[in-house]
């Protein structure tokens, strides 16, 4: 594998077209100061300075996409209200198309309010409805999926899951079904006891925490080196069978990210990261990343590397931030692999 292999990849990201169906947040910062201590309680008082927002959970991760430079569809629901508006007007803004975004009256929009002081994390406020989305809505949404699949109009669909309520081990089902006679690589990002298992994904990709609860293994080792840990391993084989997927990829926070596939080879990619100050989002950089290059033609070793280096770039920034196709550039570049 050469530097080389990587930059041919990226440049076909653009030609690349990426459908996301899965759970929509808008993230909310509220930036201030802290310089006392309520009177009323043994808390601190932050004073406002400015409010930011952006998108999240799957919406970010059509962001990045875009980001990226290849084409990127949204599907899923928001509420009637303004944080719905904004999230069409940032997806829009983004150059993503939003025509599989529906709204759902009486439902919020899923919205996470984050207090930042001095670049910490103070506090976090969600709001949200994590009842089931109708299933009239659902199959409107499967069905476009499945319309663009038949057209030749995606060449890849990632299903984001964050348990507020949208995604049905049906809908993937369905759609994977699909992807799989049109040869069109299909991701999931998943939630522990969020869906039954669907077989034929084209690779999951979990964090560490999440593999070892939907494999109902407890961790208690989670310092030792992937390469001989013998329980990440026979977790990696258990979800393997239980989902059979091409190919598992687990990030592993600061010892990079482990790739597991059904023919039992397995790869670890030691962190790129050098400054670490703000993991959110990194996850769906990784799923955005990996995708893409999968859909451009990369084997997975190659797809894990350029994956691994999008990390290094987002974890780096400060609240939730997608990574540029030039930042990714410029990083398989400089660095050797």
């Amino acid at each position: 594998m050469t530097k080389q292999n990587e930059l041919n990849i990226l440049e076909n990201f653009n030609r690349a077209r990426v459908a996301v169906l899965g759970d929509m947040m808008l993230d909310v910062y509220i930036w201030g100061q802290v310089n006392r201590i309520s009177p009323e309680a043994p808390v601190p008082v932050v004073s406002v300075k400015k409010r930011t927002s952006c998108l999240g959970g799957a919406a970010n991760v059509m962001r990045n996409i875009a980001t990226l430079g290849a084409h990127a569809e949204g599907f899923g629901v928001i509420g009637s209200d303004e944080a719905g508006q904004q999230v069409i007007a940032e997806l829009e803004n983004a150059g993503i198309l939003p025509d599989g975004v529906f709204a759902v009256p009486d439902r919020p929009t899923t919205e996470k309010r984050r207090i930042m002081a001095s670049g910490q994390q103070l506090l976090r406020i969600d709001e949200e409805n994590i009842s089931p989305v109708p299933d009239d809505i659902r199959r409107k949404l499967v069905n476009n999926i499945i319309d663009r699949i038949r057209s030749g109009k995606i060449d890849a669909v990632i299903f984001e899951d964050y348990a507020k309520g949208l995604l049905a081990s049906w809908m993937l089902e369905e759609i994977v079904l699909e992807a799989k006679k049109h040869k069109i690589a299909t991701a999931l990002d998943p939630k522990p006891g969020g869906l039954e298992p669907v077989k034929g994904l084209t690779f999951i990709k979990p964090n560490r925490l999440e593999a070892f609860a939907m494999a109902k293994i407890q961790d208690k080792n989670p310092g030792v080196d992937p390469v001989t840990d013998p329980v990440l391993h026979s977790v990696a084989s258990r979800l393997l069978d239980m989902w059979e997927p091409e190919h598992l990829l687990i990030s592993l926070a600061s010892q990079g990210m482990a790739l597991f596939s059904r023919d039992k080879a397995t790869e670890v990619i030691p962190t790129r990261a050098r400054e670490v100050f703000d993991v959110s989002g990194a996850g769906d950089t990784v799923t955005a990343s990996y995708t893409l290059a999968i859909a451009s033609g990369a084997d997975p070793v190659t797809a894990a590397e350029i994956a691994n280096r999008a990390a290094s770039v987002v974890v780096a920034k400060v609240g939730t931030a997608p990574i540029y196709y030039n930042e990714l550039k410029k990083v398989c570049e400089q660095e050797d692999i």
